[in-house]
Formats: structure tokens, sequence, C-alpha cells
């Protein structure tokens, strides 16, 4: 998690603070260094076999009570992709929290010729107005790179002096690093030995007495304390990033050290107290008031069963403004509607709009008033990464489901999610981790698996031919499930013309080499309990033709779309395909007049017993050739363990769908050929 906490809060208050004179020792902060013969010569490294780049040092000094983070870097670029690191980007959070200080760059050339960076430059950059800088941070590039160059840079963050900022350090890189180096001077309160009247207390006034961090390091590496008042990791040889398809989210597999302090050093005492803040505040809001039950009351009928009554009232939050996806209102405009902040769920009700947050609120309230036993769910989305009870911070919980009894059957429901059916989630809080309420208290929450069979693309169409390859036809995609919603929720983002653009963008990826396809219109975009249909045109010249023959490729969706997990031989992280689905084809090609097919591809089926199945079959009748295709995948996440199993099965789908089809000119009758 890359978000810097505070003792995970925003706010750190300092009671009694006394004036403490950093240790001198704490101060230091890397210096630039001469290269050596074998840096300056190396043309690649054995350790990082075709690598663009290799990092030959990382350092980062964090010192709380002196309200200052320092950066060193150097690289050595090994080919033309790699000059791509002269950009540096040092990231900031706004001109009244941070100064950035103390920059130097320079490149060094293989002949050791040194090229600084222009403080002037420097200057100008670090000066310019934030509209004038990028969405990061300042960018900075360094002078005269070349291949064989070795670039080298620093800087130090100061930050104010009335908020502490324990560091997240970020272990591995784009590339290898030979060598990295990490050290954190906390708040003196928290150096062992040390007996200061100084203390912190967070925003509800508890003492804050542990220095925690959450780490995932490489096999017996720790972070260590130094008697000096510091604590460091030191890394040799790191591996880069993975970066590998459908990987799960960083958070979930890059090595980190995150520090924070907290008022509990006892995971266990931790979530027992903020659960039930967590679950005190969730009911303050969402209390069935009498006006909450006046609403109800108008929505459902006394003999409706409790299905009928959760769902009647999940379809009158869903048709509120959600502006999490619509655009929230500014000040002014609040008062110009007589609006007011937001404080209980009567207040989303009254003024038909809220977060998604407050509208699972508001569900929740109504579900109580309505008489269900309802409870709040609060998880981690899966796109973020996973719930770790380890990591004592509340703020990596996010988004609010509700777990409401119906007919006796415990049913988790996504009413924050806009546009997303009754009974259904948002792939990103199935099988999310977190934490729920119920009649006994608060408990760890995982949230149940989607059946891969909610969701659909059932794509037809029928293609006519010529005898040069030229085809017209129109296709019609039939979504289900996540499809269908990814789509709708993008409608109420953008506006028509740019929601066929979007569409017609995704199109390019799948269809063959040569043809393209343009959406004439969707049909069901407002109503999310239906199927979502997309009409497709679709024109252009496939496939080869010579004198005699015209050859296709035989899977009309599948012909340039390239096929996961075939070239990368091994696997370092999970697999996260974010949802199981079914994916159907029937295309029917329209031959042209006076040429036939010449034999006919073999039917196919791969299955993957518990996990998947292929299918392939083709049909052909006088004058058209059918080819139907289907690929059901029943998981989500499998781990690396797994893949070569993943790997084959997918190789199996290559070879099959790089099958043609070869029509060939059909003799003359009566010519005795």
């Amino acid at each position: 998690m890359r978000t810097r906490l505070v003792l995970s809060f925003l706010v750190l208050c300092f009671i009694s603070l006394l004036t403490v004179p950093a240790n001198s020792q704490l101060q230091r902060r890397a210096q630039f260094q001469q290269p050596t013969d074998e840096e300056l010569k190396m043309t690649s490294d054995p350790k990082a076999p075709g690598a663009d780049a290799v990092f030959l040092n990382v350092e980062e000094y964090d010192n709380d009570p002196s309200h200052y983070r320092s950066y060193y870097v150097r690289i050595k670029v090994l080919t033309e992709k790699g000059k791509e690191l002269s950009t540096v980007v040092i990231p900031y959070v706004n001109d009244n929290f941070i100064h950035i200080v103390n920059v130097k760059a320079r490149t060094i050339h293989p002949d050791g010729t040194e090229i600084p960076l222009d403080d002037k430059v420097i200057q100008n950059r670090l000066n310019q107005k934030p509209k004038d800088r990028t969405t990061d941070g300042v960018m900075l590039d360094l002078p005269e790179v070349e291949v064989g160059s070795i670039l080298e840079y620093q800087y130090d963050i100061n930050f104010n002096t009335y908020a502490a900022l324990p560091p997240y350090w970020q272990i591995q890189r784009s590339y290898l690093v030979r060598k990295e180096h990490f050290q954190f001077a906390p708040e003196d309160v928290f150096v062992p030995g040390r007996k200061l009247k100084q203390y912190l207390q967070d925003r509800r006034g508890r003492t804050i007495n542990s220095l925690l961090w959450w780490y995932k390091l490489p096999d017996g590496v720790q972070v260590q304390y130094n008697p000096s008042g510091y604590y460091s990791v030191d890394l040799n040889d790191i591996p880069p990033a993975p970066d590998e398809e459908w990987m799960p989210p960083s958070q979930s597999v890059l090595m980190k050290v995150q520090f924070y302090y907290s008022y509990s050093s006892s995971p266990q005492q931790f979530w027992a107290n903020e659960g039930k803040e967590w679950s005190t505040s969730v009911d303050q809001f969402a209390q069935p008031s009498k006006a909450i039950h006046d609403v109800v009351n108008k929505l459902i009928a006394p003999t409706d069963k409790e299905k009928e009554k959760a769902k009647k009232l999940y379809v009158a939050v869903e048709a509120l403004d959600n502006t999490d996806y619509s655009r929230r209102r500014t000040e002014s405009e609040m008062k110009r509607l007589k609006m007011q902040e937001v404080l209980s769920a009567i207040d989303v009700w009254n003024q038909k709009s809220g977060n998604s947050e407050e509208i699972a609120m508001l569900y929740l309230a109504m579900a109580r008033a309505a008489g269900l036993q309802a409870y709040a769910v609060k998880v981690v989305p899966r796109s973020l990464g996973a719930f770790d009870l380890s990591y004592m911070s509340i703020g990596q919980l996010r988004d609010t489901l509700v777990m409401v009894s119906i007919d006796g059957t415990q049913k988790v429901l996504d009413p924050g999610e806009k546009m997303c059916p009754f009974g259904s989630m948002n792939w990103r809080h199935s099988g999310a981790g977190g934490l729920h309420q119920d009649a006994n208290g608060i408990g760890p929450e995982t949230t149940p698996r989607q059946e891969y069979s909610q969701n659909t693309v059932d794509r037809a169409g029928d293609i006519t031919v010529d005898a040069h390859g030229a085809v017209t036809g129109q296709i019609r995609v039939v979504m289900t499930g996540q499809e269908s919603l990814m789509w709708r929720q993008a409608a109420i983002e953008n506006d028509e013309a740019e929601l066929k653009k979007l569409y017609d963008q995704t199109l390019e990826d799948i269809l063959p080499e040569g043809v393209v396809g343009h959406i004439d219109h969707f049909v069901g975009l407002t109503d999310p309990d239906s199927s979502l249909l997309a009409v497709v045109n679709v024109s252009g010249t496939m496939g080869a033709a010579t004198a005699k023959r015209l050859i296709l490729p035989s899977t009309f969706f599948e012909a340039r779309e390239r096929v996961p997990f075939v070239k990368q031989e091994k696997r370092l992280t999970p697999v996260d395909m974010q949802y199981g689905d079914v994916v159907s084809d029937e295309i029917t090609y329209h031959l042209p007049d006076g040429m036939k097919l010449e034999g006919i591809p073999a039917d196919t089926r791969v299955p993957w017993a518990g996990h998947a199945t292929y299918a392939l079959k083709f049909i052909s009748e006088p004058g058209t050739v059918t080819v139907a295709r289907g690929l059901s995948r029943a998981f989500d996440v499998l781990q690396a363990d797994d893949y070569d199993k993943l790997r084959g099965f997918y190789q199996k789908i290559a070879a099959a769908d790089q099958q043609q089809l070869v029509l060939t000119t059909a003799a003359p009758a009566g010519s005795g050929n």
C-alpha cells in the first residue's frame, strides 16, 4: 500500500512534545561516488541477462524527528530502452506539505566524462507551478545519456513538523538492484531505552505506544535495529519487480516494508477495538429512524416475502445518483439546492444522492427498518490486495457491502455498486476479505466467490466473404455479469459517442487483421437485470487469397487475440484472472460463389477437470461453414505452482485456434474434375 499513513489516520497530534536534538548519525545522506572501472566498462550483468539497465545502488534515509527523507540512486544503462530511466520523477504531495531540496544529478559516460544536471534547470523545475508539473511530481531529465552511461541522482524531501510520516520502503524496482540500504529514525519516544516524557496521541485521544512494520522480504533478511536509534534493511541482488500478465495487485506480491505507529501491539486487541468503533459508527449512520421506516413502508407491502422486500429496497437505492460514478456536487451547488452534509442514512434518501459507502449504508438502514436481519461487511477490494490481520490498519478496508438473511440464508449484496444486479457483486468484492457485523459482535469475513456461469459473453454473427477475402457482416454480442456491469458503468461516466469509441477500441484487439468493427447500438444499457446486447458491424479483408484458393482463420474472434500464458515458461506470482466466465462464439461464414471448403478442420475438445473446458466445432453446409467455439473457465485465482497445467491448457487452445479454413475454386459442372 503506497499511501503514507499517519498513525493509520491523516493527522497526528503531538502532546507535551520535547525538543530533542536528532542524533547526528541519523542526519547522514548518501554522497555521490566515483564509479569503478568494472561499472564503467560493463555492458551486461550475468545476474540479469538481457536487462536494459541495472540499479547499482538504491539508498533511502528517513528521519521522523528531523522531518526529512533522503534518496540516492545510481543506474547503469545497458540498452537504448534503458535510457528511459534518465527521466526522474520526484514525487510530491503539495507545496504546503513538503519541500524538495538538495537535488543533484549527473550522467557519467563510459570513458568517465561527467555531465552534471545544471542547477538552474533543477531550480526552474522545482519552482514550476503545480499546474505545470506532471501529475506524479517534479520531472527531471538527466543530460546526454547514452548506452553505457551511469545515471546518479539524489534529493531530499522535508515535510512539515506537525506530522510524522513513517516510511514505506519499495524494495523491488523495474530492474535488478545490486545493493540497497534503507534506514529509518523514528520519533524518539519509540527508540528502545529512551525514557522521555514525550508521547503522542491519535485523533481519538489514545496514546501511541508502538512502532510496527508490515513487510515482505526475502528469506533471511530482517529489519535490524541499531543502538544509535534507527532501523535498517540491507539487501543485495534484488530481482526486478514481477511483470506478468494477470498478476495480483502489487501489494500482494512485491517486497516491501511499511512502518507505522499504533496504540496497540496486539492484533487481537487492535481489531477488537477498531471493529467495535467501526460497527458503532455504522449503526449510528444506518439507524432505522422513523423517517426511514416511513420511506420503507411506501416501498414494500406487508405481504411481501423477505426476498421481495430485499429486492424492492435494493432497486430503490440503486436508482439514486451514485456520486462515485457521476459528479459530486460542489459546495455552492449544494447550497443552491438546499442540500446539506450527509450525516445519516435519511440524508442520502432525501437528497437522492450519495457515494457508494453512503448508499450501501442507506440500504442497510432500510433493510433493518423492513424487519430483515442485516449487517454491514467492510472489505479490501481484490483489485487493491488482500485483507491482512497482521497489518494493524483499519484503512486497508475500503468498501461496504450488506449481508442480509433471506429465508434463513445469508446473502451478501452490493448496493453501493451502481448498475449491479440484485444478488450479484462486482468481482472486486467477491472472495474479498474484511470484517463483518453479526448478532455476536465483529468477526473476520471472506465474501462468497462468484459462480462463473453468472458471467457470460455470447458472440454470434454472419460474415459474407468474397473470393478475395473481403468480408462484411454483423455481430451480436450478448453479455451478462461482469462484462455487462463494466459497460453499464462506463455508460454513466461517458456520453454515447465516447462509449462507442471505447467499445470499438476493444474490438481492435479481437477481430482479424484487416477487419474493423464499429458498434451500431447497445440494447439494455439502463437495465441491470437484463442481458446487455451490443450490435456490431464488421468489414474489411481477412485471410490470404491466391488464384484458386482463399485461406481464412477459422476462429473469427481469436484470429489476432494473443492467447495468454503460452510464451511465458515460468511463473513467479499467482494468476489472478479476476472472475470466471463462459465465452461462446458462433460465426457463420457465407462462402463466395464458386468456392467450396477443402476438407474441414478437426473438432477439438480440451477438458481441464475442475478448472476449465474448451470446445471447437465446425459445421459445413452448402455455401456456408459455421464455427462454434466455447471456453468455460471456472477459476479466478491460481497459485504459481499450478502454472504448468494452466499453460498446457492454453497451449492446446492456441493450437486449435490456429487451424485454418481453406477454400478452393469449385470445378465447373461436367468437367470431370
